[in-house]
């Protein structure tokens, strides 16, 4: 009794049912038919696919599920009232059945050390004579169910990386944009929609060739021009999970290894302004050589070159292209950037970056698309003098957007950005006649200067 006292005083409560847990496993299999598969979360330094299957398949057997406890909830902050979900309880049996076998589910969890994420792991237990048909036929059949769910799945996720604790969090992604309700030209839609379809159906070929199943695009283009809402649509059609990167942050490349590897499968990585994250390295680069004591030549120094805040050029390569990027399958790489000649050029080839598009600024066309959408209108009077003037000057999307908002009523709305496009013509006229006046004063002084003597 003291000596139970003792131990529960120094030993956590945690410890101590995880030390239990497999006493009682190892005495188990000594006396008793059963077996016990453990699936851990992690396998070989990627997500186990196993573990996300059942993540993803054992949810949908728990509306019968006989137990004193049951965990619900819901993410949904557009209607708290909506129907919770049922989540996968902790140190529940969860019963399944698969050709006449009994098969018993249990979630555990243990905590690890601060700031870590707990250690999560299923135990899938069976009687003996039927091991070896649960791993040839059930896990087949599992990971194949968690597949048919995946592709029909309501809600799509968008993850952050959590540096402290080392792992993504995620949240309800809900993002509305389509490529029906997207304002860009129909033959950049069509021809990405086709890549895209292509890419979904293309493990076969991606396999035949050797090359890893992965896509990598850039959108390229000034702000404001669709780049985000291009991202959500093709979120929304592919039915894939945002993992949104911060890559600045990024401590180093090790870091950089473990983050994506930690995506999981039929997803998106999404790295926004690159070209950002080029500049504060440049600058931390030149930081590095003053307190190094070096001069400062503005350039950094050969062998030295850093792409990110404590990522190497190289590393960034190898995880778009290397070897570590083949950990996983059905991935899409999306980077944005404002500034498309500031990335450099080993970033852009084929494999890494493979589709280029530029999210340009307002034409007729998409000019039409926004006002059909957000004044229910295709035809008005001042539609020829606003598209005359979209191809004058430089409207972005979302100033065209912004206008065509200030009013549901037609007239008052397009008027407004009949205006505004007519004070942007006269502001491009004025600085025409600035540069014009400027090289002409140029060319003046120079013939005023005197010859030099010979």
């Amino acid at each position: 009794m003291l000596f139970r006292t003792i131990l529960n005083e120094i030993v956590p409560k945690r410890i101590r049912e995880y030390v239990a847990l497999k006493a009682m496993d190892l005495f188990s299999s000594y006396f008793q038919s059963n077996f016990t598969f453990v699936i851990e979360q992690r396998w070989e330094f990627v997500e186990n696919q196993t573990f996300r299957a059942a993540e993803v398949y054992l949810p949908t057997r728990l509306a019968g599920l006989s137990t004193g406890k049951l965990l619900v909830g819901s993410s949904n902050l557009k209607n708290p009232a909506a129907e919770p979900k049922l989540g996968i309880p902790v140190n529940t049996k969860i019963i399944d059945e698969f050709e006449g076998i009994h098969l018993e589910w249990t979630l555990h969890s243990v905590e690890t050390k601060k700031y870590l994420p707990e250690k999560r792991y299923f135990h899938l237990t069976c009687k003996k004579e039927f091991r070896e048909k649960i791993m040839t036929d059930y896990f087949t059949y599992l990971a194949k169910s968690a597949e048919k769910i995946m592709s029909h799945r309501e809600n799509l996720k968008i993850y952050t990386y959590n540096q402290d604790r080392s792992k993504w969090e995620s949240a309800i992604f809900e993002h509305h944009t389509t490529f029906e309700t997207l304002a860009v030209e129909p033959q950049l839609k069509n021809t990405l929609i086709e890549d895209l379809d292509a890419f979904s159906k293309g493990k076969d070929f991606f396999k035949s060739v050797g090359r890893a199943w992965k896509r990598g695009y850039l959108l390229y283009g000034p702000p404001g021009t669709g780049k985000s809402s291009m991202v959500a649509a093709i979120a929304n059609h592919m039915k894939y999970h945002i993992y949104d990167l911060q890559i600045q942050s990024v401590r180093d490349d090790g870091e950089l290894r473990e983050i994506l590897t930690s995506t999981k499968n039929r997803s998106i990585l999404l790295i926004e302004d690159i070209d950002c994250g080029a500049d504060a390295s440049r600058r931390r680069q030149i930081k590095k050589k003053k307190d190094d004591g070096g001069e400062d030549d503005g350039e950094p120094q050969k062998g030295k070159k850093k792409f990110e805040v404590g990522i190497s050029l190289s590393g960034l390569l190898n995880f778009v292209d290397g070897l570590w990027s083949s950990c996983g399958e059905e991935k899409i790489i999306i980077f944005t950037t404002n500034h498309k000649e500031k990335l450099d050029p080993a970033l852009l080839r084929p494999g890494r970056m493979d589709v280029h598009i530029l999210m340009d600024n307002c034409t007729p066309f998409v000019f039409k698309k926004l006002v059909a959408m957000y004044l229910k209108t295709d035809d008005h009077a001042l539609f020829d003098p606003i598209e005359k003037l979209v191809l004058e000057v430089s409207a972005t999307p979302a100033e065209v957007t912004q206008q065509l908002m200030a009013s549901k009523v037609a007239d008052i709305a397009l008027k407004g950005l009949l205006e505004f496009l007519k004070t942007k013509m006269m502001k491009k006229e004025e600085d025409t006649k600035v540069e014009e006046d400027g090289e002409i004063e140029d060319a003046e002084t120079k013939e005023a200067e005197p010859e030099e003597e010979t």
